[in-house]
């Protein structure tokens, strides 16, 4: 790929993205595969692409009702965002026409207000019905999904039980993380969990419900109790909402398509859960006015004073969650001063009775658990659609309420004022200290201090008394001129330009014969920009005398001591009155009313779509838990406010959860009031809750029993079929060996054995189980027997030809043949014990060798390459023994009952002891290495033949992966400096061939060295920049060198002009990496093979030049 087509491909992925950010804000889209798609469709323009992702997000399978779901895939299918079908109604706004949107506005209002009448629904409870109908339609209906499931239950039950007392999650039965967030965060509230489980029902209603509130509640009330016994005795991990959700569903009917704040959800709960607590209040307390323990734990009031028209008022109100409004303010208590004020309040505190409006809020009554709800979304006329609200606002983790108080009104009013007079002083402050900080009229400015610093500096500079444009030779041309010599250089100039170093080739000239044996120090403009010695580095006047400079460096130091003073004093001042005003309400009188951060809801997306989930403080492990779905983990303080503050990322908090801090019972447990013993688990339940608890856990016994009698009968026809293949096995390699003349295999002497681990895992100290078929374990004895006839007690290192075998398999027969005296003694179990002692004391020596760079043992055994990048034990272990169970040892009876025991003891390591996903991790690593390996082998071997073209791109990139796998340790990779030495070789080799081409002057020649050099070498200098190594940048300086010579030699116009096309791509300092050419293809080699060719190629290359080049 040329340079041209580079840029051309850059510019146009920069296109793309901007397209594709655009889209995303529009939309709200975060899935990048659907936004490329939707551009791919549109030819890239921008309005098709939106209206492609409006009908994309509209087309579902017709349904009975009139209304449909469908969830939006934005990354995860736990986003929300809800359509709804054409109805007879129909506009069109994917276009430009802004009257249909006019239309389409009024048309849902009017639909909206006819609905109202027509059923007596409101507008609330219908934009509930249909955030839930979103969820339990796509739930039913399951519809095609582009991601993966994500809420697919295991198939094995122990991934889904639960552990110890940990937290039980919520399952996500189809866009419900909201439910999720909101039911945790109540239930963490012991009183309302105790509330709801020992809630019981009217005992009028079990014989009919009066009317439909009593319909709808009380059975979402029952739920809503399984529900929470649930998370309090299952043995799940996870527990299944979707009853408690169906219900939600079922209570509405709505025809609307509108979607409102799930927020809004939260209302809606807590009014039926005061509905149903209502009746059973009214029940029991007959004749006397009944308590309802919702609206004492969640309900408070505040007094509204304000002045109306000129005349006073005052107003007791009740409130449940508070809501506050996010934009413009930094945190939790400029949005509640905002929202305690509103309009004009001079006259409320005045004798006078203006004609102002405006009220004060005074909170008379603040109820157990305060709820504060973060306004975050936005409607945006412009766009016609909700936006959310990024702002950043911090919170407490305590919260006093004391300045909001009705009984502090007096005081609060005056630190009010003082507050204000304050900020109205740091404001004039502020403003002055800016005049400091940016001085000057234009539209630069500067700090004054620096700018009289700079005077300063102007000033003592060394005065010159010729003109800046005076002392430059004109004659010099500043680009180079076709078909011009150069005029010598002065002594001066020569002693400015740097050496010319030569580049080992010979050189073109048009003057003396001498030149080509030593290059004239030529002007190079794209190379050379040392300033000469005698130019000043600064600016300086031309004319001053000492007296002048003398009164001028006076005035100009004492004007910034001066400045540097004000300033100080200026910053000091601002500090003290931040100070002061974070102090304001710190005395102990305006502190007694905590309330503790609880819970934090936080909301990641857009305003039509998103995922949500709840931090949750646990009092008792004094640790935040972070709720998110069935996910229940341990946080932190710092990951809550990354998450839940906003302002740089789409995730922000929506709704705070505060508790008084004095009311202990809202989070304490339960005692037994006999044993004074704290009730846990299945204790907390009532009889009924307690029955219907067991059930399910019998259920899920019932499943695990299930899948471990499964997996037993899975992993007994496993070891049946292998037990029969390696009968078989046997059979036809007894038949085989016998004609075969195996080469003797030389028997190392057995190392000590305190080389190896003293202490043996679990899995190892467990006894092989033995064989539960019978008849199977007969027929094999009696192959053994025939087998063992036909080999005439020959040792394994007769029956295998060394050459043939890798040098894994041959360490192992080795150690299986020393162990000969144990199996003969001891059986199959302690001589598995000795050969695997053996090999790993064996490799382990390897580990330990200090070999030259062509004998490479990591090539040859994975366990010498895991031992020097230290990988845990468990990993070491796994696969030495993955390697004693390989069948190839099945050729006698000895090999073949230690390889037996090898897989037995495989079958013994349960999952927790072996993480598979790191051993899988450590494997590709190891292969990694090899192919890396091969990329360096292959390049040095086609280097060797002087074949650079092809050699480059190995060893490009065998240096970049090499690289990668030195950042993760010293031994992950091979030694970086051969293979930086000849990645840089190759490209000065390509470099001087190509220099050749273009010096030659014959044109197919030159456009082939230039082709060369834009395809092959040019893409590449960016690689040996990127990191400042100085060989690699002396080695880029000669290159540039050698072309930029070029420019004072007479050529041809069309050489020229070619030189001139080319010379900038060599000479761009960007270390932006070019794309090039994909990785070449690789042939298979065996590790014999592989390791054979390296030390061949490793030997003949000798060792690296200490000086480089």
């Amino acid at each position: 790929m040329t340079v041209e087509q580079n840029v051309l491909q850059q510019h146009s992925q920069k296109h793309q993205q901007t397209l594709l950010n655009q889209l995303r804000e529009i939309t709200g889209t975060t899935d990048v595969q659907l936004l490329q798609q939707a551009l791919q469709v549109s030819n890239g323009d921008l309005a098709e692409a939106v209206a492609f992702l409006t009908e994309k997000n509209a087309k579902v399978p017709k349904q009975d009702e009139t209304t449909y779901y469908q969830t939006s895939q934005v990354a995860s299918d736990r986003y929300i965002s809800v359509g709804s079908q054409a109805d007879t109604n129909v506009i069109d706004l994917t276009g430009d026409d802004k009257d249909d949107l006019q239309r389409a506005i009024a048309l849902s209002l009017e639909e909206s207000s006819r609905a109202f009448r027509e059923t007596g629904i409101t507008d609330e409870e219908q934009a509930i019905s249909r955030v839930l109908e979103a969820s339990i339609a796509e739930n039913k209906a399951s519809l095609k999904r582009t991601h993966t499931e994500v809420w697919r239950d295991s198939p094995n039950p122990h991934d889904r039980k639960r552990i110890d007392s940990c937290p039980v999650g919520l399952k996500n039965v189809g866009n419900t993380c909201w439910f999720s967030a909101v039911i945790q965060s109540l239930f963490n509230l012991l009183e309302f969990q105790r509330l709801v489980l020992n809630y019981s029902p009217p005992a009028r209603v079990h014989d009919l419900p009066r009317n439909q509130k009593e319909h709808r509640n009380l059975p979402f009330m029952q739920e809503l109790r399984h529900l929470f016994s649930l998370m309090v005795g299952s043995k799940r991990k996870y527990v299944d909402p979707s009853r408690a959700v169906d219900i939600l569903k079922d209570a509405f009917k709505s025809s609307e398509s509108q979607q409102q704040d799930v927020s809004e959800f939260t209302h809606k709960l807590l009014d039926w859960l005061e509905d149903a607590f209502q009746m059973k209040a009214e029940e029991d307390r007959e004749g006397e006015k009944p308590k309802n323990p919702m609206v004492e734990l969640f309900y408070g009031r505040f007094l509204a004073v304000g002045v109306l028209e000129g005349k006073k008022f005052e107003n007791t109100e009740m409130f449940g969650q508070y809501p506050l409004q996010v934009n413009g303010f930094k945190d939790l208590h400029e949005c509640l001063e905002a929202a305690m004020i509103e309009g004009e309040i001079e006259s409320l505190h005045s004798a006078e009775n203006s004609a102002r409006s405006g009220q004060e809020h005074w909170f008379t009554e603040l109820p157990p658990v305060l709820t504060f709800e973060l306004s975050r979304f936005e409607f945006n006329q412009a766009l016609g659609r909700p936006e959310k609200i990024h702002n950043k606002l911090e919170f407490p983790s305590m919260l006093y309420m004391d300045r909001y108080m009705d009984r502090n009104r007096d005081i609060t009013r005056i630190k009010r004022e003082e507050i204000r007079r304050l900020k109205e002083h740091l404001t004039l402050l502020q403003q002055r200290l800016e005049r400091y900080l940016s001085y000057g009229s234009g539209p630069k400015r500067f700090p004054l201090a620096d700018v009289l610093q700079y005077a300063m500096e102007f000033a003592s500079s060394k005065p010159v008394c010729t003109s800046p444009v005076e002392d430059i030779d004109s004659s010099v041309p500043p680009g180079g001129t076709a078909g011009q010599p150069l005029p010598p250089p002065s002594t001066a100039e020569q002693e400015s330009l740097p050496p010319l170093e030569s580049s080992g080739a010979a050189s073109v000239s048009t003057t003396a014969p001498t030149a080509a044996q030593q290059r004239v120090p030529i002007h190079k403009p794209f190379t050379q920009s040392r300033l000469p010695p005698d130019l000043p580095m600064h600016p300086a006047p031309r004319h001053i005398t000492e007296e002048e400079l003398r009164v001028l460096e006076g005035c100009l130091h004492r004007w910034r001591n001066e400045v540097e003073n004000d300033t100080r004093d200026l910053q000091g001042s601002i500090t003290r009155i931040h100070r002061t005003i974070e102090l304001m309400y710190s005395d102990k009188s305006m502190m007694q009313v905590p309330y503790r951060l609880h819970a934090v809801l936080v909301h990641e997306g857009q305003a039509n779509a998103g995922h949500y989930w709840a931090y949750i403080y646990d009092p008792h492990q004094r640790c935040w838990m972070k709720y998110n779905d069935i996910s229940v983990t341990k946080s932190s303080w710092e990951e809550l406010v990354r998450d839940s503050f906003g302002g740089y990322r789409n995730a922000s908090a929506y709704c705070l959860m505060y508790i008084n801090d004095k009311k202990p019972f809202l989070i304490e447990e339960e005692f037994d009031k006999e044993t004074g013993q704290i009730l846990s688990g299945m204790d907390k339940l009532p009889p009924d809750l307690k029955q219907y608890v067991k059930e399910d856990n019998e259920l899920f016994d019932k499943e695990v029993v299930e899948w471990n009698t499964l997996q037993a009968h899975k992993a007994q026809q496993e070891k049946l079929a292998l037990a029969t293949a390696a009968a078989a096995a046997l059979a036809a390699s007894s038949t085989s060996t016998t004609s075969s003349s195996p080469q003797p295999m030389s028997i190392e002497s057995s190392p000590p054995d305190n080389t190896v681990p003293q202490q043996d895992p679990e899995y190892m100290e467990q006894p092989s189980p033995t064989n539960d078929s019978k008849h199977l374990q007969e027929d094999t004895e009696r192959a053994i027997s025939r087998a063992a006839e036909e080999q005439d007690e020959r040792s394994p290192e007769a029956v295998l030809n060394a050459a043939m075998m890798t040098p894994n398999m041959q360490g192992i027969i080795m150690a299986i043949g020393k162990s000969s005296s144990v199996y003969e003694k001891n059986g199959p179990e302690a001589a598995f014990f000795k050969a695997i002692k053996l090999e790993y004391a064996r490799l382990l020596r390897f580990a330990k060798e200090d070999t030259p760079p062509e004998n490479d043992y990591r090539l040859q055994h994975i366990i010498v390459y895991l031992i020097q990048n230290q990988a845990p034990k468990k990993i070491l272990e796994r696969t030495l023994l993955t390697q004693f169970a390989d069948r190839n040892l099945a050729f006698d009876e000895r090999c073949k009952s230690i390889m037996n025991v090898a897989r037995a003891k495989l079958d013994l390591i349960r999952p927790e002891e072996v993480n598979m996903d790191e051993y899988e991790m450590w494997h590709q690593d190891y292969r990694n290495f090899r192919e890396t390996t091969v990329f360096m082998m292959t390049g040095f071997e086609l280097f060797q033949k002087t074949n650079y073209v092809e050699a480059l791109m190995y060893l490009i990139y065998s240096y970049q992966y090499n690289k990668e796998l030195l950042s993760k340790g010293l031994y992950r990779g091979h030694d970086e400096e051969p293979l930086g030495h000849y990645r840089r070789e190759c490209l000065l080799k390509l470099n001087e061939q190509a220099a050749a081409m273009f010096e030659s002057g014959e044109e197919p020649e030159v456009t082939t060295g230039l082709g060369i050099m834009n395809e092959l070498v040019v893409p590449c200098i960016p690689l040996l920049l990127v990191h400042d190594a100085e060989r690699d940048l002396l080695a880029v300086e000669d290159m540039r060198n050698r072309w930029c010579s070029y420019l004072g030699q007479e050529m041809e116009s069309k050489l020229q002009e070619k030189l001139t096309d080319f010379l900038p791509k060599l000479l761009d300092c960007s270390t932006e990496i070019k794309s090039f050419h994909d990785p070449p293809k690789l042939p298979s080699y065996s590790t014999l093979e592989l390791c054979e060719r390296f030390s061949r190629i490793m030997a003949a290359l000798g060792r690296v030049p200490v000086e480089g080049r």
